[in-house]
């Protein structure tokens, strides 16, 4: 049994250390703080940093908090080596995280908007997205300018009065510079609607990097199956590496949806709406560790759909997420998402941007269809076969770290963070400094 080994704290030397986890874990950050002023004697076991740690390590929910405080505090862009553990006083943080003021977190979407309040536990509601919200004709500052305006009504709160932190999908083109420059102008567009309705700071960061983050991770490859298409993307100390190319898979979650809704027509099972076959994906659909191997078994399963009653399906619940290693199954002539993966890691071995490789082999999912069952099973296996042993060695396939929401989550890391707003946010003053600075350009 472990004690604690240190001769300033009294009475309390004589807990063995799995107890005192315990009554840490009971007590809690906040509680522990209060009686700093009551025993001198807890007072050196709270601010002895090392134990404080061991503690929040140890615990499953402050396990993304010590990620962030060590990884994120200092704001973007991120510092390339985190600061020593044992620098950082866990109590005076947990301080710090009570005044934070908060953050409304819109994460964009692909498909739709999902938006929250980042003290809370989960997000409040979704919408379109804003880049599909009220009437698309419009121009796009009086649509984001009704779309924002319409978010903050629904949660009921004034726009002055908290930062927002804003995602947004990566933007694809042909070249880096109109890549860059397309995100870049999205990123005013939302940036200038947001301060001309009195927002006092805003956070614009893409999603992948957020998805990131929500894995406990500042570097890696994020696959994201998008609406519309897959998208694969490495990220490094949290900046997307456009020079080494974010590939481009066309095929997303409404093809497989797609899919799904003409095998179920040529079984001659008819459905009332593309929300029902979109259930039914979610629900029985997987994807098969061996293809050729799942044909042959009996793979029949039934759900119930509110109003619509039970639908039975078979082979098609797993040849729908076959779609993304087989896109010609579904008529598209592109390459299979375990090729992209495999293209991205070659790319990223060779353009030697570190001393080490591992930080690209780490691969993250994200969106609705990456949450199938059995996909992180079956890129690993395929990247196994496809890459030499140099590159795929230590390759770690990670599902989403939550869900459908994974963006929305990263966001709220940054939003919770004891340093928020800081160098995370931009004011409009800011704002202002920096497009003036850039028309002289």
């Amino acid at each position: 049994m472990m004690y604690i080994q240190t001769s300033s704290t009294g009475e309390f030397d004589r807990i063995p250390l799995d107890i005192f986890m315990q009554i840490l874990k009971i007590l809690g950050p906040k509680e522990s703080a209060k009686l700093t002023a009551v025993c001198k004697s807890w007072k050196f076991i709270i601010s002895d940093n090392k134990l404080w740690i061991y503690f929040l390590q140890n615990l499953q929910e402050p396990d993304s908090i010590f990620f962030a405080e060590i990884h994120l505090r200092s704001g973007y862009p991120l510092q390339m080596f985190a600061s020593q553990a044992a620098e950082v006083s866990f109590m005076h943080i947990y301080g710090q995280r009570t005044r934070v003021p908060g953050a409304i977190i819109i994460d964009g979407g692909s498909g739709y908007c999902k938006y929250g309040w980042s003290k809370y536990s989960s997000l409040s509601g979704r919408s379109a997205t804003f880049l599909e919200f009220g009437n698309i004709m419009s121009p796009m500052p009086s649509r984001l300018g009704h779309f924002f305006s319409t978010i903050c009504s629904r949660m009921q709160v004034k726009t002055y009065t908290q930062p927002i932190v804003v995602s947004i999908p990566i933007c694809h083109r042909d070249d880096t510079l109109s890549t860059k420059a397309s995100t870049r102008q999205l990123k005013e567009a939302i940036c200038s609607t947001l301060f001309d309705i009195n927002v006092p700071a805003v956070c614009v960061v893409n999603q992948a990097t957020l998805v990131l983050f929500a894995a406990r991770r500042t570097s890696g490859i994020v696959v994201n199956v998008g609406f519309h298409q897959t998208s694969v993307i490495p990220i490094l100390h949290g900046k997307v590496m456009h020079q080494v190319g974010v590939e481009v898979v066309g095929v997303g979650a409404l093809k497989l949806t797609g899919y799904l809704r003409d095998r179920m027509q040529q079984k001659n099972i008819h459905v009332e709406s593309i929300y029902t076959v979109r259930t039914l994906k979610e629900n029985l659909c997987y994807v098969a560790l061996n293809y050729e191997a799942e044909l042959s078994k009996d793979t029949e399963a039934s759900f119930r759909v509110a109003s619509e009653g039970w639908f039975t399906l078979s082979k098609e619940r797993f040849q729908t997420g076959e779609v993304l290693f087989q896109p010609r199954m579904a008529g598209v002539q592109t390459m299979g998402l375990h090729q992209a993966v495999a293209l991205c890691m070659d790319h990223c071995h060779d353009a030697e941007l570190t001393s080490g490789d591992r930080w690209y082999k780490t691969v993250v999912l994200a969106g609705g269809s990456a949450c199938l069952p059995g996909l992180a099973e079956r890129l690993e296996k395929e990247l196994y076969g496809l890459l030499p042993a140099s590159i795929s060695s230590g390759i770690r396939i990670i599902p989403p770290p939550y869900g459908v929401d994974s963006a929305w989550f990263g966001a709220k890391l940054i939003s919770n963070l004891s340093s928020f707003p800081g160098s995370w946010c931009m004011t409009k003053k800011q704002f202002q400094h920096w497009t003036r600075r850039k028309l002289m350009w």
